[in-house]
């Protein structure tokens, strides 16, 4: 395996970050931790990076622990926070990251000249990294963490602040990258949509692991979403009425129901002059991270 994570338990003082986890992730994968803000995922990406020493429990990519200098040979980081120094071009960053891993001369110049080119950033190679768009500066960063040609690639929410456009095209190059191992945290649901697979973080523990259409079969039946314009009173209403809970949010009610449209009959039925529109999909991902986490505290 590219990563094996076995009991990591973090704690900061009294509070625990994440509790006993331990997954696997395999060679040439793309993975993603998905939670939310304050589910365990950062703290899990900075032991990763090794940024941070865990509490309890091991963690090794590429065979190596990761409380071993050494693991950084083997691993290319991409932090949240832009790493590049704006005041230097694309090439002098590239160049300037190879000497810290000890490379030099024609290695490194044709090192640079490959990244330039897979990365579609031959044309602006010296450009100053302050005059490039966030997803420009995006590639620049992978293009920098995959030269030493790590094993393992680490991104920590690589999509953030990027507008569609150009997050499509981070994701062009992520799947472009063959032999990388890539792990990377998201709270984006369409972000862990494109991975392999994921593992789902709740308050330190994780809840569900698998790919997508794996975890969406694990849900079954149907989405029913009502728009209403007091949506926290038809939920009462409707659980008073046909049982089960529903999830408000957005100025809608959100259910699972076995055999949906049947039931979208009985509730218009019933409460059709508070509703403004009714939907029935199949289960999405985040379904299956509302379903994963009310289990996981139930």
């Amino acid at each position: 395996m590219s990563v094996d994570v076995a009991g990591l338990t973090h704690r900061y003082g009294d509070r625990v970050a994440l509790s006993d986890v331990t997954f696997s992730v395999r060679p040439g994968e793309v993975f993603s931790l998905v939670g939310p803000n304050g589910g365990g995922k950062t703290t899990l990406f900075r032991i990763l990076s090794t940024a941070l020493v865990a509490s309890s429990g091991t963690a090794r990519i590429a065979g190596v622990d990761v409380r071993d200098a050494a693991v950084r040979r083997k691993i290319g980081v991409v932090f949240q926070s832009p790493s590049l120094d704006k005041k230097l071009t694309v090439r002098e960053n590239l160049l300037h990251h190879g000497h810290l891993f000890g490379l030099s001369g024609r290695e490194l110049a044709g090192r640079i000249d490959e990244a330039l080119g897979r990365f579609r950033l031959a044309d602006r190679a010296g450009e100053f990294a302050e005059k490039l768009s966030g997803g420009m500066q995006r590639r620049v960063e992978i293009a920098k963490a995959i030269l030493p040609r790590p094993e393992v690639l680490l991104l920590d929410e690589p999509s953030t602040g990027l507008d569609p456009g150009a997050r499509r095209d981070l994701w062009d190059v992520l799947r472009g990258l063959s032999g990388v191992t890539v792990l990377l945290t998201t709270h984006l649901m369409e972000e862990a949509e494109r991975c392999d697979r994921l593992a789902i973080l709740h308050k330190g523990r994780l809840v569900a692991i698998g790919a997508p259409q794996e975890l969406r079969g694990e849900i079954g039946g149907d989405v029913v979403t009502v728009r209403a314009r007091d949506p926290g009173a038809l939920a009462e209403a409707i659980r008073a009425k046909f049982g089960g809970a529903g999830e408000v949010s957005d100025g809608t009610v959100r259910l699972s129901r076995e055999r949906g449209h049947e039931f979208v009959g009985g509730l218009v039925e019933a409460f059709g002059p508070q509703i403004e529109s009714v939907t029935v999909s199949k289960p999405s991902l985040e379904d299956v991270f509302l379903a994963k986490t009310r289990e996981s505290w139930s």
